[in-house]
């Protein structure tokens, strides 16, 4: 065992906003890593953020708060006030104009790191423009570049600018700035835009297009359902799996695992008969069940996984054996990560309603019991 026991964001609060998709998602990661997330919600809560989101707004309190008020607006900032970050998903000026900006905030805490999570970035002349994920990513680059040869642009559900480029980009960079904050550089606003962040993410591709090898002419690239050997493929039971033998001993071994003829486990490389070889090795997998692969390819290294469902992927031993999934009140769901050695991963808590824990914040900040039910009676504040 090593470090300490406790998770690795014990006694870091931050404050979230609510909103939908990358914003919770952060919120999530940092809340299964140890950290205080306070959700404040509008009164009634807010039908989009309870559609499909309820695993994201796990592990939090939540406040629900009218912050068209001052009164409200009031409310968050001082609760910014013993916070180290807070999260925030509005289009440019909104916070400005509720009284919970960056200026806002941060006077009541100098040291608050200050986290605004958008699509197209706190400024240039797309900033205060609507948009979703397939909008970010269309614009970044990345959506043109996914699909098959010959068709259509393929949206990769909403992973790779909602979470990857969105959540994932705010979690670090929140983690960055408390950081910074803590080391005595006090706080800072930190700018997260998907388009930012799904640009970061193709970052090799651009690589390898400056060296001439990656061109805009979608599904001819290794990694882009180009490679034969780099690809998904059909069983003989209607299911599918998937197949990434890129380097030489992989190859080879899957070569003699489905005894591939020697034209094709010669030519790994040879781009021009790519399509041809990927029809020998369709029709060889083609002979199998899916069941039957696992087994032939158990304890192999040819870089071969079955392609699971959601439903599936619960019960497959490698998941059961890490504990990737968690069951909290009947929903399975995804467990904490990353780990850490030594350090027991959080147990998630199931999501509370908007204003489950309204009162009860409010009086750790310090309002008196007849405040806290002014503010309730007038619908500052719901629960």
């Amino acid at each position: 065992m090593t470090g300490s026991p406790r998770p690795p964001l014990d006694g870091v609060r931050i404050i979230e906003l609510a909103g939908i998709g990358p914003g919770p998602f952060a919120g999530m990661m940092l809340a299964d890593l140890g950290a205080e997330v306070i959700c404040v919600d509008r009164p009634g809560g807010n039908s989009w953020a309870v559609q499909g989101h309820s695993i994201l707004f796990r592990s939090r309190r939540h406040l629900a708060v009218d912050l068209k008020t001052e009164a409200g607006a009031d409310v968050v900032r001082r609760l910014c006030a013993g916070a180290d970050g807070l999260i925030e998903t509005f289009r440019p000026g909104v916070a400005e104009r509720l009284g919970v900006g960056p200026e806002d905030c941060m006077a009541a805490n100098p040291d608050l790191v200050y986290g605004r999570m958008t699509g197209w970035g706190q400024s240039g002349p797309m900033a205060s423009m609507p948009g979703h994920d397939i909008n970010y990513i269309a614009l970044a680059g990345a959506l043109h570049a996914i699909g098959r040869k010959g068709e259509p642009p393929v949206p990769p559900l909403n992973l790779v600018g909602d979470f990857g480029g969105g959540g994932m980009l705010l979690g670090m960079g929140m983690l960055a700035g408390i950081l910074a904050a803590r080391a005595g550089g006090g706080g800072r606003v930190v700018d997260a835009a998907m388009i930012d962040g799904v640009s970061a993410l193709m970052a090799m591709f651009h690589t390898y297009r400056a060296e001439g090898l990656f061109t805009d002419e979608r599904g001819t690239h290794m990694l882009g359902t180009g490679a034969f050997f780099y690809d998904v493929y059909r069983t003989r039971d209607g299911q599918w799996v998937s197949i990434g033998a890129i380097e030489a001993p992989f190859w080879q071994e899957l070569c003699d695992i489905l005894e591939l003829p020697d034209e094709v486990r010669d030519n790994q490389f040879d781009t021009t008969n790519w399509d041809e070889f990927r029809r020998v090795l369709a029709a060889r997998i083609g002979r199998y069940d899916r069941a039957e692969l696992d087994k032939l390819f158990l304890g192999s290294n040819t870089c071969y996984a079955p392609v699971l469902s959601l439903a599936e992927t619960v019960d497959h031993p490698h998941h059961r054996e890490r504990g990737t999934f968690v069951e909290i009140d009947g929903v399975v769901q995804p467990a904490p990560a990353p780990r850490f050695d030594g350090v027991a991963p959080t147990t998630p808590r199931t999501r509370r309603s908007p204003g489950a824990d309204s009162r009860s914040v409010l009086a750790d900040l310090g309002y008196a019991a007849d405040e806290v039910a002014a503010l309730a009676d007038s619908g500052v504040i719901a629960d």
